[in-house]
């Protein structure tokens, strides 16, 4: 056993004790964790995983890592080849340690409801941001603890469901870890308490960017030149090629740029700027209905302005860089370094650990000691944030954080159903396009 693998079984209580724990810090109108009590003499801690994608398969991994006692119970996603897929990838890694036989293998638009339903203790949410909110109501509803990938809401009405979700979460006690995982890479996390404690006086300015190639490997519809296989439909042409649709992913900016958007709120202690102005568009013409680039400043009651810049082009210049500058010094980080000058030297000497696994590692911890994480609150404010830059972009429009609170878009088609027509709409055009 490895001296990780060691110290987490040494500090692990055994799953009665975790659900104990839960069921304690629940309200009495509150007790859905307990249905997991029909196994409360394993250890075993039950994990079953919506959306069988890379990402997916990926988290289920992370969560395996992260505490010898957990076990994948169950895997639902839309397609049956995505589940074989991911149980085959996982099964030869883990062994035993993966027990999802057929009938926990759910296949179709409801088999989030039946993995929920299945008796596991903790849902991995992976699927297209689009369901996001829907599987995050289920599962909240029904007392699982989750784990859910970012983005996490791809319009105004799903952002207010999202956070009816993560209020009902709080009540029942129950974990939401969000996959915005640079809060959990120690670089960063080390920087911004530094400049939280003051070692670059106050915050000035921000300026954070991320460019770097195309996205193809999000199958994005590459191998047959944009082509649509003989057969498939237009909801399951979209769906297998779900990062190119809008609707679907939100774009560019509400899935990789989330993850910048967040640092700003993140360094900005989650007070959230008053407006945003925003450009971008589709420079490289691909398929589907997403910009490729965007370039959004964002502006704070007191006049500190944070700027950020994401696009996705091959060929060209990468970089990534956040800069910080303060009253006493300036903070710069890139992928792997840190350093602050000015009032205070220092520069990052950790080693290198992954952050998708730290934040499966903390979860399962917290779990363990009964004390279940809630990042519902910061998730969704940079959430917000990244749907403010998106939209000004989009409409070439300033937009408030107060407009972003009250939209009433909803890219959510009404009633999906296989065989139905769904048109991709053109790209939207700032000046045209109105803010909803």
């Amino acid at each position: 056993m490895s001296e990780q693998a060691a110290r987490r079984t040494a500090v692990a209580p055994s799953r009665r004790e975790f659900l104990k724990r839960s069921a304690a810090a629940l309200s009495a109108t509150s007790l859905a964790i307990g249905q997991s009590a029909h196994a409360a003499g394993s250890d075993v801690l039950k994990i079953g995983l919506i959306g069988c994608g890379g990402r997916g398969t990926g988290a289920a991994k992370n969560a395996l890592d992260a505490d010898p006692n957990v076990e994948l119970a169950a895997l639902a996603d839309v397609f049956a080849d995505r589940v074989g897929r991911s149980l085959k990838l996982l099964g030869a890694e883990y062994g035993e340690r993966v027990k999802v036989p057929q009938d926990r293998q759910f296949v179709g638009f409801d088999a989030y409801q039946k993995l929920i339903a299945s008796g596991v203790d903790v849902v991995l949410l992976a699927t297209p941001p689009a369901f996001r909110p829907l599987h995050m109501r289920a599962a909240v509803e029904a007392g699982k603890h989750v784990f859910a990938e970012k983005s996490f809401a791809t319009d105004g009405t799903a952002q207010r469901s999202m956070m009816e979700s993560v209020e009902l979460a709080k009540k029942k006690g129950l974990a939401i870890r969000s996959g915005l995982c640079f809060r959990f890479h120690p670089p960063h996390q080390e920087a911004f308490q530094r400049i939280h404690d003051g070692a670059i006086g106050d915050v000035l300015s921000i300026y954070v960017v991320r460019i770097g190639g195309s996205w193809g490997k999000y199958g994005l519809l590459e191998a047959t030149g944009g082509q649509r296989p003989e057969g498939q439909s237009d909801l399951e042409w979209q769906l297998r090629n779900w990062y190119n649709f809008f609707w679907l992913s939100g774009g560019y900016m509400m899935d990789l740029g989330l993850h910048q958007v967040d640092e700003i709120a993140w360094i900005q202690r989650e007070i959230p700027p008053v407006k945003c102005v925003a450009s971008g568009g589709r420079q490289i013409p691909e398929y589907g209905n997403i910009y490729d680039h965007y370039d959004a400043t964002f502006e704070y009651a007191d006049g500190l302005l944070a700027v950020f810049k994401i696009r996705g082009w091959s060929g060209c210049h990468s970089e990534f860089r956040l800069e910080i500058a303060g009253s006493k010094g300036r903070c710069s980080l890139t992928w792997s370094d840190a350093t602050i000058r000015g009032a205070t030297e220092w520069a990052y000497k950790g080693r290198p650990r992954a952050m998708h696994q730290i934040e499966h590692d903390e979860l399962f911890r917290a779990l363990r000691a009964g004390n279940p994480p809630n990042d519902g609150d910061s998730m969704l404010k940079s959430n917000q944030m990244a749907l403010m830059a998106r939209e000004s972009a989009h409409t070439g429009e300033q937009v408030t954080w107060e407009m972003a609170t009250n939209s009433q878009q909803n890219l959510m088609p009404a009633n999906l159903d296989w065989n139905m027509k769904l048109d991709v709409p053109p790209l939207t055009i700032p000046g045209i396009t109105k803010f909803i």
